[in-house]
């Protein structure tokens, strides 16, 4: 057992996940705290945690024996019907905690406690059809990016540490939730609009019929992966900030625990690429509140499909 700033660790040598063990996860966390920590502060947060003989679990609720000094949230949960006492990963010990508790991937809010101060970014998770064909993703984020040229906005791109990735645009403060929610459908669907042989907004999978996936789901109270968060796959890669014009020439297995701190360099290119906060325009705002809510519709769509199959048998 090892001490760091205060957190006993324990068991570091335990292997944790393929390729990996929890000493790498320790390591690696630790030494990216000075960049993870900034995306993560102030924002309530979920983690996956993987125990010694469990399946991996999202943990929103903290557990009772979380130390006092680990900064606490209480939201309501609609799903849950219940009060959740979310952490805030404000500090390095905080997330060292977290990482002693087996914590592999870090999925903060895309609002932080000031709520009033409304979503700071909007978010675009590209997916890509079954299988890992990362060009086709890129291809779909290169129309996202010429979508929000034509709306006069400025986005900025990392891969999301599995088979996609994430565009995000920040926001100046004040915008309204469901005004950044429906911009975000209006941007998917105008990128879907650019080449629809590439990309699609379809929610219901089957409907995808091969196309990148746009989500446009991703606001306000959802959470999205961090910059430079493990995640919980073979060798534990990382969600990794990629400037535009490197996107082809990448995957997303290039950046894990293993690679990404001598690629980072002692940067922090998440933060350094990150455009000034911007303004919605109102006609993207005003398109999006006439497109439905994608899970809406595949709720309802979804219905009437099963009504259809009872019919037919």
């Amino acid at each position: 057992m090892c001490e760091r700033d205060g957190v006993k660790l324990t068991n570091l040598d335990q292997p944790l996940f393929e390729g990996a063990t929890k000493r790498d996860l320790v390591d690696y966390l630790d030494a990216v705290a000075d960049r993870l920590v900034p995306v993560l502060a102030n924002r309530p947060l979920s983690v996956i945690r993987i125990l010694r003989g469990q399946d991996p679990f999202m943990q929103k609720n903290l557990p009772k024996y979380t130390p006092d000094w680990v900064k606490r949230y209480g939201m309501w949960a609609e799903t849950s019907k219940r009060q959740v006492s979310y952490a805030l990963c404000d500090d390095r010990r905080t997330l060292l905690w977290f990482a002693n508790q087996r914590a592999v991937e870090y999925h903060p809010t895309l609002m932080t406690t000031d709520v009033d101060a409304g979503p700071t970014h909007l978010v675009l998770d590209l997916d890509p059809p079954a299988g890992d064909d990362f060009a086709h993703v890129v291809k779909a984020a290169v129309l996202v990016r010429q979508a929000l040229a034509e709306s006069g906005l400025v986005g900025t791109v990392k891969t999301s540490g599995s088979k996609g990735v994430h565009i995000f645009v920040p926001l100046v403060p004040g915008q309204g939730g469901e005004d950044v929610f429906a911009a975000t459908r209006a941007l998917a669907a105008r990128a879907e609009r650019l080449d629809p042989s590439v990309a699609t907004t379809a929610y219901i999978v089957e409907d995808r019929e091969g196309k990148v996936y746009l989500d446009s789901t991703r606001a306000g109270s959802n959470t999205v992966a961090a910059a430079y968060s493990p995640r919980l796959r073979p060798g534990l890669p990382v969600s990794f900030p990629v400037a535009w014009d490197d996107l082809e020439n990448v995957v997303p297995a290039d950046f894990t625990v293993h690679t990404a701190l001598d690629l980072l360099g002692g940067k922090d290119p998440w933060a350094e690429s990150m455009p000034e906060p911007q303004t919605l325009p109102a006609d993207l705002v005003e398109q999006g509140h006439t497109i439905p809510i994608a899970r809406v519709v595949a709720m309802h769509e979804g219905k009437r499909r099963a009504r259809a199959r009872e019919r037919k048998d």
